[in-house]
């Protein structure tokens, strides 16, 4: 949940099915969702995101998953959620923006055909949200349907391991990171 101040819109990053928790803090700091921005279309970043009564914002390439319960695999476990709400595509390098907060979009392939990554643009040029490329320690899975190996070379090397080392990684799993550490230590050795 990114917002400028108390009070203020709030951007909603992979919500999953996290409808409750993400809603006891918009209330706790009298936020109100403005938008939800997908890194990806599986389910488990998805599943909450027609909740929120806005527009929700996925690169183009995944836009499919977000409409189709195979695609984004909750078919296979037979919850078969597709999203309603109203739907606006990405690009590499669109920036979106509310309020102070602006964030560009980082095409990064491999986990999904349009996963992506949200670099903070303003107020901070520091923080990246990964979602299921880059992990602490780890990356995502290209062996899912719609996965590819784009995700350990173009991806990772040629996008995420070019910006500065004192970058925050936010990943869509776990513990948070740096450019840094990860091109250091990362378990798959890039």
């Amino acid at each position: 949940i990114l917002a400028c101040a108390p009070g203020a819109q709030a951007m909603i990053i992979d919500p999953g099915d996290q409808y409750p928790k993400i809603m006891a803090v918009l209330d706790k700091h009298k936020l109100k969702p403005a938008m939800v921005i997908n890194t990806h279309g599986h389910y488990d970043h998805i599943g909450s995101d027609d909740e929120f009564g806005v527009l929700v914002y996925v690169h183009k390439k995944d836009l499919p998953m977000l409409v189709d319960a195979r695609k984004n695999l909750s078919a296979s476990f037979s919850l078969a959620y597709k999203v309603n709400a109203e739907i606006k595509t990405l690009e590499d390098k669109e920036i979106i923006k509310l309020d102070c907060l602006e964030l560009e979009v980082l095409h990064l392939p491999g986990h999904t055909p349009g996963g992506i990554g949200l670099l903070m643009k303003k107020p901070q040029t520091d923080i990246i949200f990964t979602g299921d490329t880059l992990f602490k320690q780890g990356v995502g899975r290209s062996d899912l349907p719609g996965g590819s190996q784009q995700l350990l070379e173009e991806a990772i090397r040629e996008r995420l391991f070019v910006l500065p080392a004192n970058t925050k990684v936010y990943p869509g799993h776990g513990a948070a990171t740096t450019i840094g550490r990860e091109q250091s230590s990362n378990l798959f050795g890039l």
